[in-house]
C-alpha cells in the first residue's frame, strides 16, 4: 500500500482535431491576405502539419475551401437554432448575435467572402444558404413572411455597420426594441 498523499488527477488537455487547427489555419490566412495568402503550402505551415497531412484530410485546395464553407454552415445553422430557445425570443436574439462584429462566426463570413470570385468554390451558394436557413429560423416565430424578411434585413443592416464601426449603440437598442415590439404586436394581432 502507498503511503504518498493523494495527488491531482492530471490536467488534461483538449487538443484539436487536425482538421479543425487546418480549417482554423484556412480562415487566418484568408483573413491575412485574402485567397492568394491561402496556398496549401501556407495552410500546412500555419497549422504545424505537413503538406501530405493536410492532402490527407483534404484531397485539393478545393476541398479544403469547400471545408471551410462546410463549417461555415454547420456553425452559422447551430447559431440560428439557438436562437429558437433563447429567453428574450428570436427576434430578440437574432438582432442581438447581427449587432456583434467580433465574434468566430463573422470572422468565418469574413474569410468566406475572401473567397469570393474564386472559382474552385461557389461562396455565393454558401452564405445563400445561411442566410435563407436564417430566414427560415426567423420564419418559425414570425409568421408574416414581409415582417420576417424585415426582421432580417434590420439584422443585416445592423451586422453591416458593426463590421464597418458605424453602429451606435444606444441608438440600434431603440432599433431592435422596436422591431421587436413591432412583431410582437402584429403576433397579437393576428391571434
Amino acid at each position: 500500500m502507498s503511503t504518498r498523499p493523494d495527488r491531482p488527477a492530471p490536467r488534461t488537455r483538449t487538443v484539436k482535431p487536425t482538421r479543425e487547427v487546418l480549417l482554423d489555419a484556412l480562415e487566418t490566412l484568408l483573413l491575412d491576405g485574402g485567397s492568394s495568402a491561402a496556398t496549401l503550402e501556407a495552410v500546412a505551415a500555419a497549422a504545424g502539419v505537413s503538406k501530405g497531412g493536410l492532402l490527407y484530410h483534404f484531397g485539393s485546395k478545393e476541398a479544403l475551401y469547400q471545408g471551410f464553407l462546410d463549417r461555415l454552415l454547420v456553425e452559422s445553422k447551430a447559431e440560428a437554432d439557438g436562437t429558437l430557445a433563447a429567453p428574450e425570443g428570436v427576434v430578440a436574439a437574432y438582432l442581438d448575435v447581427s449587432s456583434v462584429a467580433e465574434d468566430p462566426s463573422t470572422r468565418s463570413v469574413l474569410a468566406a467572402l475572401r473567397l469570393a470570385g474564386v472559382q474552385e468554390v461557389d461562396v455565393e451558394a454558401a452564405l445563400v444558404e445561411s442566410f435563407e436557413y436564417w430566414y427560415e429560423v426567423i420564419s418559425r416565430r414570425v409568421t408574416d413572411p414581409v415582417l420576417a424578411r424585415l426582421v432580417q434585413l434590420v439584422g443585416d443592416g445592423l451586422y453591416l455597420h458593426a463590421l464597418i464601426g458605424t453602429a451606435t449603440r444606444e441608438q440600434d437598442d431603440e432599433v431592435v426594441a422596436r422591431v421587436v415590439a413591432l412583431v410582437a404586436e402584429h403576433e397579437r394581432d393576428a391571434a
